[in-house]
């Protein structure tokens, strides 16, 4: 299966990237294909609302990354959304990502791709990931996207918080459950 990992995180090697090393590390085990791509280093406006897209078949007026992003997200099987918890939902890094798939949401929405999400909060409140839990199920119902798990890291402060926590290992075990 041929993963694309989307990590909305704009700090490299910190926790969200902890646990996609580990997710990445056993679903490559398996013989999936993983591309990591880091949205925040990308550059993507967000989505102009100005409907030039649907006179043109789905083609974007922007011209920045998300062309690109946009053909690799048509060819994948499976999408792994990734995010630090910002103010109890994803940051605005994936968030513009996700915006941005206004143009092609009919092309997307027909492949019922595998999804997961991972994420991690410095927070540990039982309520913390409520939010950004409830808005993936609904992207997830919206986009006919076949949920495979969701890993809510809290208590992910640092990367030894991380490191420590039960989450780290759900993302390994999340790795190695993929089929197809």
């Amino acid at each position: 299966m041929n993963i694309v990992v989307l990590s909305g995180s704009p700090r490299k090697g910190a926790n969200t990237d902890t646990m996609v090393e580990a997710f990445a590390e056993t679903a490559r085990e398996g013989g999936h294909t993983v591309e990591v791509i880091r949205v925040a280093s990308k550059k993507i406006a967000g989505c102009l609302g100005c409907q030039y897209c649907f006179a043109h078949k789905g083609v974007c007026v922007q011209k920045d990354d998300m062309a690109a992003l946009r053909d690799k997200l048509l060819e994948t099987d499976m999408l792994v959304f990734v995010t630090p918890l910002y103010y109890f939902g994803m940051s605005a890094q994936l968030k513009m990502v996700i915006d941005r798939f206004y143009s092609f949401t009919g092309k997307l929405s027909s492949r019922k791709l595998k999804t997961a999400l991972i994420a991690a909060a410095w927070d540990s409140n039982d309520w913390t990931m409520q939010d950004l839990s409830a808005h993936y199920q609904t992207l997830c119902r919206y986009m006919n996207f076949q949920d495979q798990g969701m890993i809510l890291g809290t208590g992910c402060g640092s990367v030894s918080m991380t490191k420590r926590s039960p989450f780290l290992n759900q993302a390994y075990e999340l790795g190695k459950s993929l089929k197809g």
